[in-house]
């Protein structure tokens, strides 16, 4: 079983553990989770997002008014509130059906996220999730309880083998030391395997509850496959949404929290973890990731919003029917047709290193010198001579889909021939590197989508929905204490 948010990506240089894909571990085996590689999204196909018939005009930030409310409850204008005005100020543990949830469980499951941060997360912030983080354990805990009670407990073996295959994808032939750094980051290795159970029971209770209720017709696939035939060549958009529900009572509150989250975005916070914690869209399960769909299936302000942006770009909040939403741009490309950037490259990365110390004269010289040595090379055999010349580093990287580097040295690698190489680049403190090009096997034209993929596609966004509901339903008939 293979947890989509671990990416299996190859990087050019070896990378550190990322604490983000533990906060946003997903079963990509579960039922209604939206999948990277997923079929090109049709118009009349509905993403995951949050219906919308009619979107106002502004891009961003609430309304400068908001509609008079009514006052059904007869509540006076001129009360005084007895204790602590924040009903979430309390002692952070709650009891579910019996079973009890502990600070300690939310202070571990709260380190995942933050972990991944390169910031200090400030007290407001952390409240916040530690609020968040409260209602998953609440979820994870009544998705646990409906499979038992229906005889179909997640079995502890199964639970110990997916937290091995997450240890081996990350820390490769030293799984253990992934108990060691859930440990040293104030989680522990029982805060993952509850989450883990929580998903793994979860995509029990939706196969055997709801899976086998949905129903997709032959001519509803064959619509879809002929509107994708007549769109070929337009653009289709992958997006990363983190949404959250506003009334005209809260929308300020809302809008600031968003706001509060841009900015721990933007100082390096793992957008899958707070997709995964905050977003109250079906997407949140697999990190607020849409999957390629098109602009007309968006509403109208998310879709201005995307036209505009690139890949790696986020904004928000955006004010949208309902609530507002975080949008980070993943990837865009044209429908039915082969993209450039899916070509499979082999490369040789030839890298020096400077001694600590080396002022940017001395670095510029030497950054000079290597450019001269790069364009003298004829072929990739003659790059191994740049150990001995010069005492860099030669790394061999075959099988690199170009999508997975830098844009900035996407277009440069696409355009050389078998033999040239990049122009330097990096810096005196990380030293300068360049990229090879060896060899270079390019996509075939991208055809249709299969009537078997297609038809996943619909049924998974019919399941997401039901699943929703379902929730829903676990939560409105638990008994929960608060403490």
């Amino acid at each position: 079983m293979v947890h989509k948010a671990f990416s299996q990506m190859q990087s050019l240089a070896p990378m550190p553990f990322a604490a983000a894909a533990l906060a946003g571990l997903v079963m990509s085996a579960a039922p209604g989770a939206a999948q990277n590689d997923a079929p090109i999204a049709d118009p009349q196909v509905p993403a995951a997002q949050p219906a919308a018939t009619q979107v106002p005009d502004q891009a961003s930030g609430p309304a400068s008014t908001a509609p008079a409310v009514a006052n059904p409850l007869g509540i006076p204008a001129d009360f005084t509130i007895f204790g602590s005005e924040n009903p979430n100020e309390r002692s952070a543990t709650a009891i579910v059906n019996g079973f009890v949830i502990t600070g300690t469980d939310i202070d571990q499951r709260v380190r995942l996220v933050t972990a991944a941060s390169e910031t200090e997360v400030s007290d407001e912030e952390l409240q916040r999730l530690r609020v968040q983080v409260l209602r998953n354990l609440i979820d994870e805990t009544l998705k646990v309880q409906a499979a038992a009670a229906l005889e179909m407990p997640v079995e502890r073996a199964e639970i110990e083998r997916t937290y091995q295959q997450l240890a081996a994808q990350n820390f490769g032939q030293n799984p253990e030391q992934m108990d060691v750094y859930l440990e040293s980051i104030g989680s522990s290795p029982a805060a993952l395997k509850r989450q883990i159970e929580g998903e793994i029971a979860w995509e029990m209770l939706l196969r055997r509850n709801v899976t086998p209720f949905i129903n997709v017709s032959a001519e509803e696939v064959n619509d879809v496959l002929a509107r994708l035939e007549a769109s070929r060549g337009t653009e289709e958009y992958r997006v990363g949404e983190i949404y959250m529900n506003a009334t005209a009572e809260n929308r300020e509150a809302v809008f600031q929290n968003l706001q509060q989250i841009v900015q721990q975005l933007e100082q390096g916070g793992s957008f899958v973890a707070y997709a995964r914690q905050f977003s109250e869209a079906t997407t949140a399960v697999v990190g607020g990731d849409t999957g390629f769909l098109r602009l007309e299936t968006l509403p109208t302000a998310m879709a201005e919003a995307a036209r505009q942006m690139q890949p790696g770009q986020l904004v928000g909040p955006i004010e949208i029917p309902g609530g507002f939403t975080i949008m980070y741009l993943i990837d865009k490309r044209q429908v039915l047709t082969a993209d450039p950037r899916d070509a499979v490259l082999s490369l040789k990365q030839i890298s020096v290193a400077f001694p600590a110390g080396t002022d940017q004269q001395e670095a510029n010289a030497k950054i000079e010198k290597f450019g001269t040595f790069v364009q003298s090379l004829r072929s990739c055999a003659d790059a191994e001579s740049a150990r001995e010349l010069l005492g860099a580093t030669v790394v061999s990287n075959d099988e690199i889909p170009a999508r997975q580097l830098p844009e900035q040295l996407q277009n440069i690698l696409l355009n050389l021939q078998i033999g040239q190489a990049t122009p330097p680049f990096g810096s005196a403190e990380e030293g300068v590197r360049v990229l090879m090009l060896c060899g270079r096997d390019d996509p075939e034209d991208a055809g249709a989508p299969t009537f078997d993929s297609v038809m996943s596609t619909i049924e998974e966004e019919r399941i997401n929905k039901r699943a929703q509901r379902y929730l829903r339903d676990l939560r409105n008939d638990a008994f929960i204490e608060y403490n």
